[in-house]
């Protein structure tokens, strides 16, 4: 499917087989990133907001990353205990 998206001022035909409003979206999003980037610069060349606007993009993706690795370790170490806790009552009898 090919669908229209406007990211910083330009229109570029995306074609995949994403949903059209998925890809709107995530257009709209990296449209979003960069015109943030661009308001914090003097100068607003397109290239260097497009790979500001994916560094933070990717430091997005990656504190999400470490989140749910964190996440997945804490529950690793409840299971376990439970797990522990389950033997020792079955343990007993």
């Amino acid at each position: 499917m090919n669908v229209k998206v406007t990211i910083y001022g330009t229109e570029y035909p995306v074609k995949g087989d994403a949903d059209p409003e998925y890809i709107k979206e995530v257009a709209s999003y990296l449209d979003e990133k960069m015109q943030e980037v661009a308001n914090g610069l003097t100068v607003k060349s397109t290239t260097k907001v497009a790979i500001l606007a994916a560094l933070n993009i990717t430091d997005e993706l990656f504190a999400i990353r470490r989140a749910r690795s964190e996440q997945d370790e804490e529950l690793d170490v409840r299971l376990t205990k439970l797990a522990e806790r389950v033997r020792g009552t079955l343990a007993k009898g």
